[in-house]
């Protein structure tokens, strides 16, 4: 009977952002999820200062508790080549006169970066670059979605309802502080939260109660992104999250849960923590304790919002709900939830493997539709400029010449 190749993912995590750390964990989670008689797991670590590095002993989350992981002995360094001649990382690419580098070629790309570096577009460039099948969001969704005031102006046009919000530049607000602190006011009341325009994990986002706390909320939120986004509170709500998974017609939901917290919002740890396995397990309430209509609803606006925002893979999307009034506001779009909402999906009957193993489906069900595009069209452009000595579609005599 033959025997059946091993699909090679490498599972990228670390990375320059202030989710570090954060995504070391969510990159352990995936791999340990992975059927190994199914799946060869590749581990790709990124520093903190944007090094790439592989080998064996990252697959162990116990190896990273002392921060020198990459001086243990079977961690190379490693590139992504985004030649597709390579389909794979370049391992030791600065190799000298007595090593070699290799090709470690792999089938599909796990990225496993929060926030800067990794749900922002960047890192999904760079695996288009590379031709190779990756989960999650496309390189368009990535950084629409990662951009919270990109995100709410597109919502709203697909008539999904979202609070109101004032966002400013940090050179405005450097400028003119006396008038952004006017205008913000104005418009809302106390409380009100103030976010990066970027980023999550709650990280740089203050909920501001009175007037002393709004300048230094500013600062704050300014330190981490160059755009600022300020919302009014929904102080009489609760907060509901569902998870999606899917691509193209092919969309599931989750079951939906009520997050539970001392805090008045979910702070860093609560929201990474709560999804590990027997840790802060009583701080949710699985299903969300709400009506069949209110919870159909809310998973109706889940798919929706996924389409709008051209969805694929997974992503966790957090709601602030009204249970009296039946109001509903979308809150955030997170495309690398922590630990896939692994807990969401258990409770949906998929189990953590059934989860990774799923995506992986639907990166290579992306990439066989992204191959049907065309993107070699023949024409004899270069031949005529060359022909014509480059003179410029215009009719143009020459090249200027500069004195």
């Amino acid at each position: 009977m033959a025997v059946t190749r091993k699909t090679i993912v490498g599972v990228i995590f670390g990375g320059r952002s202030v989710e570090h750390d954060v995504s070391i964990v969510t990159g352990h989670q995936i791999m340990n999820a992975f059927d190994t008689t199914k799946y060869e797991v590749v581990p790709i670590y990124v520093t903190h200062d944007g090094k790439w590095f592989t080998g064996a002993p990252l697959c162990d989350i116990e190896n990273f508790k002392d921060g020198e992981i990459t001086s243990y002995d079977g961690v190379k360094s490693a590139i992504l080549s985004p030649d597709v001649r390579h389909h794979g990382l370049i391992v030791n690419p600065l190799a000298g006169r007595f090593s070699k580098s290799e090709i470690r070629r792999l089938d599909v790309l796990f990225p496993a970066v929060h926030g800067t570096h990794g749900e922002d577009g960047t890192l999904q460039g760079l695996f288009e670059l590379a031709d190779i099948p990756y989960v999650g969001y496309a390189t368009l969704g990535s950084a629409l979605t990662n951009d919270k005031i990109l995100t709410k102006q597109v919502l709203k046009q697909n008539d999904i309802p979202v609070l109101d919000s004032i966002f400013f530049t940090r050179s405005e607000w450097l400028n003119k502080p006396e008038s952004i602190l006017q205008r913000l006011k104005d418009g809302f009341g106390y409380p009100m939260f103030v976010k990066p325009a970027t980023l999550g994990s709650s990280i740089g986002i203050t909920r501001v109660d009175d007037e002393s706390l709004l300048r230094p909320a500013i600062d704050i939120a300014a330190n981490f992104d160059r755009r600022i986004l300020v919302e009014p509170a929904v102080t009489d709500g609760i907060e509901i999250n569902c998870a999606v998974m899917g691509y193209g017609d092919d969309i599931q939901t989750s079951v939906l849960e009520q997050p539970l917290s001392w805090s008045d919002f979910l702070a860093f740890e609560d929201k990474y923590l709560r999804g590990n396995e027997g840790m802060k397990s009583a701080d949710r309430i699985i299903p969300a304790p709400l009506s069949d209509d209110l919870t159909r609803r809310i998973k109706d606006l889940s798919i929706q919002a996924f389409k709008a925002v051209d969805g694929r893979g997974i992503v966790r999307i957090d709601y602030l709900v009204k249970p009296d009034s039946n109001e509903v506001y979308l809150n955030e779009l997170n495309t690398m939830p922590g630990s896939l909402s692994f807990y969401l999906w258990r409770e949906t009957n998929l189990s953590d493997s059934a989860v990774v193993d799923k995506l992986v489906t639907l990166a290579r069900d992306a990439y066989a539709d992204k191959r049907r595009n065309m993107y070699d069209y023949k024409t004899n452009l270069v031949a005529l400029a060359a022909g014509r000595g480059l003179k410029g579609a215009k009719g143009t005599k020459g090249v200027a010449s500069h004195n």
